[in-house]
C-alpha cells in the first residue's frame, strides 16, 4: 500500500520559548488542561514503552491516572508484560499523542511500583465492573476463548457477592518519575517546535530548542 501521497498541513501557533514555564511538570499540566478543553476523546492515553529480556522494545497504551511532580502514575496487573519489563529494567518512556492539536509530549524516566496503600484508594474508586475485571483478568496471559474470560467474571461475581472487593495482590500502580520531558508543537513548513527539558546537578530543569 503506498501511502506517500497522505500528508497535511501543521496550521496551529507554534510554541515560542517564552511561552513555556520553567517546571516541565506546570507545563505539562497546561497541556493536559488544554487537551481536556480541548474535548480529546482520550487526552489521558499515553503511550508506554518498556525493553524486554531480549532487548526487544514494546509499547502499549495505558491511562495516566494521577500526576504531580513526584511522578506519572497508570495500573496494571503486575503480572503483566509491561510490568515484568519494568521488573527488570525500569527506564521506560511515556508519549501523549494529542495529534488534532498538533501537540505531542514525550518523557523519559524511572519506573517502580507504588505504595499498596495508594493502589487500594485508588482501586476502591474504581466501578464495580472494573474491580472485578482486576480479578477476572491474568493480564498477558494466553487464553483458549473469550468465553473462558467471561466465566472468570462469573466465577469472581460470584465470589464476591456477599462483600467488598479487596484489592488483589498482583494489582496496582507504577509511577515513572521522569528525567528528561520534550514539548513538541507542529507549525509550518514542517518546521515544528520542539524543547527539551533536562534535569541539572542542582535537581532544576534546562531547558533546549531541538531542531524538527
Amino acid at each position: 500500500m503506498d501511502l506517500d501521497h497522505l500528508r497535511r498541513e501543521y496550521h496551529k501557533d507554534g510554541l515560542p520559548l517564552e511561552k513555556l514555564d520553567d517546571n516541565p511538570f506546570k507545563q505539562f499540566e497546561i497541556w493536559m488542561a488544554d487537551a481536556i478543553s480541548f474535548g480529546l476523546s482520550d487526552p489521558t492515553a499515553m503511550t508506554v514503552a518498556t525493553v524486554d529480556s531480549d532487548g526487544q522494545p514494546a509499547q502499549r497504551i495505558v491511562l495516566l491516572k494521577q500526576f504531580s511532580e513526584a511522578g506519572f502514575i497508570f495500573y496494571t496487573n503486575y503480572g503483566s508484560r509491561k510490568a515484568a519489563a519494568i521488573e527488570r529494567n525500569d527506564r521506560v518512556s511515556l508519549h501523549f499523542p494529542w495529534h488534532e492539536m498538533d501537540r505531542q509530549v514525550h518523557m523519559k524516566g524511572v519506573a517502580s511500583k507504588i505504595p499498596r496503600s495508594e493502589s487500594l484508594k485508588y482501586f476502591l474508586s474504581r466501578p464495580f465492573e472494573s474491580q472485578l475485571s482486576a480479578w477476572a483478568s491474568r493480564q498477558s496471559e494466553r487464553i483458549n476463548s473469550r468465553q473462558f474470560l467471561l466465566m472468570q467474571l462469573e466465577s469472581v461475581k460470584k465470589k464476591f457477592a456477599d462483600g467488598e472487593i479487596p484489592l488483589p495482590d498482583f494489582w496496582g500502580g507504577i509511577r515513572v518519575v521522569p528525567t528528561q520531558f520534550e514539548f513538541w508543537q507542529g507549525n509550518v513548513s514542517r518546521l515544528h517546535d520542539r524543547f527539551e527539558y533536562r534535569e541539572n546537578e542542582n535537581t532544576d530543569w534546562d531547558v533546549s530548542r531541538l531542531s524538527p
